[in-house]
C-alpha cells in the first residue's frame, strides 16, 4: 500500500490543535448526548423534535447496520498456519483445518474498562500485523477518548501443546505505524502530540529488550512512517511534509537492519519506493507539470540521479495508487471519463503494458495488505462506493484477470448488484472555466430528481479524495429518496496533484467557487432545489461550506458539520498551537505574508459572518478532539446565531422567511474522528477520514427532516 498516498496511515491531518474546554453557553441551541454535562443546556423546543425523530431513524439505522453486518472483512490475514481476523471482542485466529476462530487477544485483557479514562467499550483495534513465521503477532488498540494509540506485542503459542493461546511480551504507548522486519524486530514510530518523528527498533532477543531509537526528524513539518514492501524484503522509513518527502531503506534480509538513505529531501520533490528483483520501483512527482510517474533506481546506488522513467500516464489519466506484484507494477488510475482503472506495467518489459477498467459503479479501491500465506502473483482489492457495498476482488496481473469472489450462501442477491441505484459522473463549470467532477447517486425509483432532497458531501483540501467508501447511512438515505453528490472541488486530490496545488494558499477561494458552481448547475439540471438541499462536510470541508454560507446562504436550506474547521485565520496566526506551521503549507502563513492574510481572511468562515439568513445548521463537536478547538467552534455557533438575530430582528417582525436553527451538538470522550462504539455511532456519525467512513446519523437525519420540511418516513408494517 503507497505510503505516500497514505502516509499518514488511518489518520488524515487535517486541521488541528488543541481547545479549552468552554463552559458558557452561547446563544445557539446546544444538545448534549453524553453522559456528562460539561456545557450547560439552552432549553429549546425544537431538541425535544428532533430526539423524537431521532428515536425512528436509529431504528431504521440498526436495520441497515445489521443488513449489512456481514460484509466481507477487509481485516482478514492469512498466515501460514492461521487465518487472523479482528472481532467487538478483540483479534481471532483460527488453524486453517478449523471452522470456528479462538479469541488471541481479549480486548479487555489488553485495555481494562477505566484506563485512559475509556470504557471498555470504546477500545477498538487498530493494525495488526504478523511477524514471518507467526511467531509473534503485534496490533494497535485505540480508544475514543484519545487519539495516541498503544501497541501490544505477543507471543503466539501452540494452541496444541499449550493451554495459553497468547502471551502478552510488551504494551507500547503511543505508536502510530509498525512492521515486523523478522519473527524477532519490530520498527515503530512514536506519536507525540499529533506528530510522528521518531522511529524505534525493539529486539526480542535481546536480553533487556530495551527499545532503541533509529531515526529522527527534527523538522517541525514533517510526519514519520513505516511502512512493508510488498514483497517482505525492504522496510521504509516515509518521512514526508506536505511539499517533499526523504525515504530510508532497511534491507531485513541483513543482519544490521540499518538505515540507507535513498534520495535527500529536495523541495517540491515527492516519491515512493518499492521493492522489485535487486533495485526500486519509485513513484514521484518528476512527470510533466509534477504530476507523478513510475522510474526505476538500483538498490545498490538509488538516489535521484540513477531515476528512469518506466511509466509516464497521459495528461487525462491520474494516478491514485502502486503495487509491485511479481513481475508487475500495478497502478490504479482515475480516467478521463472520471472511472477507475487497473493499469499494468510489465517491470522487465514497460512497453508491454495495458488498462484494464474497473466495474463503473466502483468509486473507491482499496488494495489488502498481503499476509505471509497471500499468493504474491496476486492483489487483493475492495471495491465499494456509497450506495454500493465493499465487493472483494482479485487482480492477477499476468493473465489479466478481475476475479469476483463468489458470493457466500444466504447473501440477498441485491448487496453484490446495488443494481436498484443509478450512479452518474458528471461535470460542471467553475466561475474560471474549470471543469468540476461531480458523482451523483438516486434510486431508480427515485422519479422526478426536482421534488427529491438532495445531500451534498464536498472536502477539498490536502490532495485527499473525497471519502466514496460504503455506508449503511448513505444507502439508507438513497432508499428514502435522496439524491447524494460527491462534489470533487479543487483542493483535493482528484484529478492529481495541480488539482490541489489550484486550491492551496492564495488559490483557497477556488474550492469555494467550484462548490458555488456545483450547486447552482445541479439546480439548474433539474436536480433538487435549494429549499431541499443540505451539505454534509468535516473537519477541513467545513471551510469551502462555511464559506459558501456566508456568500450564498440561499442555495441550500440546512448544513450539518461534524469536527468543523471554522477559524482558519486565527489558528494560522497562532504559531504556538500544534501543527500550525505544517499547516501553513496548505492555507498560507499570515503573519510573515501580507498577502495570505488578505486571502485567508477573504474565505474564513468564522470572520466573515454577516447579519442574514443563514442555514440550519447542526455543528457536531468533539470533546476529546486535539485538531479542532471546541471554543472555535463554539465562537462560530455563538456569531452566526448573533447574525440571524440581528437580521429577524431589523425585518421588525414583518412576515419573512422561517429563521433557522444553529444546533451545537458536544459529543463527550471522542477525538477529532468520532467514537469507536456502535451505540456512539448512531448517535452521530459513522467512522469517519482516514480510513474511514462517512454516513448520516440518526440525528443528523432527523435534523434533515426538521429543517427540510419533509415528511417523516413511516414506519413499514
Amino acid at each position: 500500500m503507497s505510503a505516500l498516498f497514505s502516509r499518514f496511515g488511518s489518520f488524515a491531518r487535517l486541521r488541528l490543535r488543541p481547545f479549552g474546554l468552554c463552559r458558557t453557553t452561547p446563544p445557539a441551541a446546544y444538545l448534549y448526548t453524553g453522559p456528562s454535562k460539561p456545557i450547560p443546556r439552552c432549553s429549546n423546543p425544537d431538541l425535544k423534535k428532533y430526539k423524537n425523530l431521532q428515536k425512528n431513524f436509529k431504528r431504521r439505522l440498526r436495520a441497515s447496520y445489521s443488513k449489512f453486518a456481514d460484509l466481507q472483512d477487509e481485516s482478514l490475514i492469512c498466515g501460514r498456519d492461521y487465518v487472523y481476523s479482528v472481532g467487538c471482542e478483540g483479534i481471532y485466529r483460527r488453524d486453517w483445518r478449523q471452522k470456528e476462530a479462538e479469541l488471541l487477544l481479549d480486548l479487555e485483557q489488553c485495555c481494562p474498562g477505566g484506563e485512559d479514562g475509556g470504557e471498555r467499550g470504546e477500545w477498538a483495534v487498530q493494525r495488526v500485523r504478523v511477524s514471518p513465521s507467526e511467531r509473534h503477532l503485534a496490533a494497535t488498540m485505540k480508544s475514543s477518548h484519545r487519539e495516541q494509540a498503544r501497541c501490544v506485542v505477543v507471543k503466539q503459542a501452540d494452541a496444541a501443546t499449550q493451554k495459553d493461546l497468547s502471551k502478552i511480551l510488551f504494551t507500547l504507548h503511543n505508536v502510530f505505524s509498525f512492521e515486523w522486519a523478522n519473527d524477532e524486530v519490530l520498527f515503530y514510530t512514536t506519536q507525540e502530540g499529533l506528530r510522528c518523528s521518531r522511529v524505534f527498533r525493539l529486539d526480542l532477543n535481546s536480553p533487556a529488550a530495551i527499545p532503541r531509537p533509529v531515526f529522527e526528524d527534527t523538522q517541525p513539518d514533517v510526519f514519520v512512517e513505516v511502512a512493508l514492501s510488498r514483497d517482505g524484503r525492504i522496510l521504509t522509513i516515509n518521512s514526508s511534509s506536505k511539499t517533499d518527502s526523504e525515504v530510508w531503506l532497511i534491507n531485513v534480509t541483513t543482519p544490521t537492519l540499518e538505515p540507507i538513505l535513498v534520495q535527500r529531501r529536495l523541495p517540491g520533490l515527492m516519491y515512493h519506493v518499492e521493492h522489485w528483483r535487486d533495485g526500486l520501483v519509485i513513484l514521484a512527482n518528476t512527470g510533466p507539470g509534477q504530476e507523478y510517474q513510475v522510474l526505476k533506481a538500483p538498490l545498490s546506488g538509488p538516489s535521484l540521479g540513477s531515476w528512469v522513467p518506466v511509466y509516464t500516464p497521459c495528461p487525462e489519466v491520474t494516478l491514485k495508487d502502486m503495487e509491485v506484484v511479481g513481475e508487475h507494477c500495478v497502478l490504479t488510475t482515475r480516467e478521463a471519463s472520471g472511472g477507475l482503472a487497473l493499469t499494468v506495467v510489465p517491470l522487465a518489459s514497460p512497453l508491454g503494458g495495458f488498462s484494464l477498467p474497473l466495474p463503473l459503479w466502483a468509486c473507491s479501491c482499496e488494495s489488502r495488505i498481503p499476509g505471509p500465506a497471500d499468493p504474491r502473483h496476486a492483489l487483493q482489492l475492495l471495491l465499494s462506493s456509497p450506495a454500493h457495498p465493499q465487493e472483494h476482488f482479485s487482480f492477477q496481473p499476468m493473465d489479466r484477470l478481475l476475479l469476483s469472489r463468489p458470493e457466500r450462501e444466504g447473501t440477498p442477491p441485491e448487496r453484490g448488484r446495488g443494481g436498484e441505484h443509478v450512479t452518474k459522473r458528471l461535470e460542471v463549470q467553475s466561475q474560471d472555466g474549470t471543469r468540476v467532477p461531480v458523482t451523483l447517486f438516486h434510486s431508480v425509483a427515485a422519479g422526478c430528481l426536482q421534488r427529491a432532497p438532495l445531500l451534498l458531501h464536498v472536502y477539498g483540501a490536502y490532495g485527499r479524495d473525497l471519502n466514496m467508501h460504503f455506508s449503511p447511512e448513505s444507502r439508507l438515505l438513497l432508499d428514502l429518496g435522496w439524491v447524494l453528490a460527491y462534489c470533487h472541488i479543487r483542493g483535493g486530490g482528484e484529478l492529481g496533484l495541480s488539482w490541489h496545488r489550484q486550491a492551496r494558499m492564495k488559490g483557497k477561494r477556488a474550492g469555494v467557487e467550484d462548490l458555488r458552481a456545483c450547486l447552482l448547475q445541479l439546480h439548474a439540471r433539474g436536480i433538487s432545489s435549494p429549499s431541499r438541499s443540505a451539505i454534509n462536510a468535516s473537519s477541513a470541508g467545513a471551510v469551502p461550506v462555511g464559506a459558501l454560507c456566508n456568500t450564498d446562504p440561499h442555495l441550500v436550506r440546512a448544513v450539518t458539520l461534524q469536527a468543523p474547521f471554522v477559524d482558519v485565520l486565527g489558528t494560522m496566526m497562532d504559531g504556538s498551537r500544534p501543527l500550525t506551521v505544517e499547516e501553513r503549507e496548505e492555507w498560507g502563513d499570515p503573519t510573515a505574508d501580507p498577502q495570505h492574510r488578505l486571502a485567508i481572511a477573504s474565505y474564513c468562515p468564522l470572520h466573515n459572518i454577516t447579519p442574514q439568513c443563514y442555514p440550519s445548521m447542526l455543528l457536531t463537536a468533539y470533546s476529546e478532539d486535539g485538531r479542532v478547538s471546541l471554543d472555535g467552534v463554539v465562537q462560530y455557533a455563538e456569531r452566526v446565531q448573533q447574525a440571524v438575530h440581528t437580521h429577524f430582528t431589523a425585518l421588525h417582525g414583518a412576515e419573512c422567511e422561517r429563521a433557522p436553527r444553529v444546533v451545537l451538538n458536544v459529543q463527550p470522550g471522542a477525538d477529532h474522528f468520532g467514537p469507536n462504539h456502535f451505540d456512539l455511532v448512531l448517535e452521530e456519525t459513522g467512522r469517519r477520514s482516514g480510513g474511514a467512513r462517512t454516513g448520516e446519523s440518526a440525528l443528523q437525519m432527523a435534523f434533515l427532516y426538521t429543517e427540510l420540511g419533509l415528511d417523516s418516513p413511516r414506519r413499514r408494517s
